[in-house]
């Protein structure tokens, strides 16, 4: 391997991972906009919708938080948050595909997924 190819793959994993990070990002302000638009006192339905919204954009959060630190943790940590960080939204955009209002949150969702697996895929 040339140096020009290790710097190379050291560019393409940085924009895999602000890729993914950024995703995250979207998809957590996605999720805790449609959790705020659900009526707290509504039906368990609407509790259901409420609370997988908030758990998807606290899991975005932290997985974004664990891309952006410098040190990155081992790539074991990094690709379990990955892989749990993709399996909440692919939960959540089903959540939200069935109800009236949620096809944005859940096409954000849906996108953080791929995001995570595409970048699951780089610390191949």
């Amino acid at each position: 391997m040339t140096s020009t190819t290790s710097q190379q793959e050291l560019v393409r994993f940085l924009e895999d991972r602000f890729a993914c990070a950024q995703a995250c990002t979207e998809c957590a302000r996605a999720c805790a906009l449609r959790a705020s638009l659900v009526d707290p006192d509504g039906t368990e339905e609407q509790e259901l919708l409420r609370r997988k919204g908030i758990m998807c954009a606290e899991v975005c959060d932290a997985t974004c938080q664990v891309l952006s630190e410098q040190n990155l943790l081992d790539e074991a940590a990094i690709r379990a948050q990955l892989e749990w960080c993709r399996s909440v939204c692919v939960e959540c955009a089903h959540t939200f595909d069935s109800r009236p209002g949620g096809e944005e949150a859940a096409e954000a969702c849906r996108t953080c997924a791929r995001a995570c697996t595409d970048f699951i895929g780089s610390l191949a």
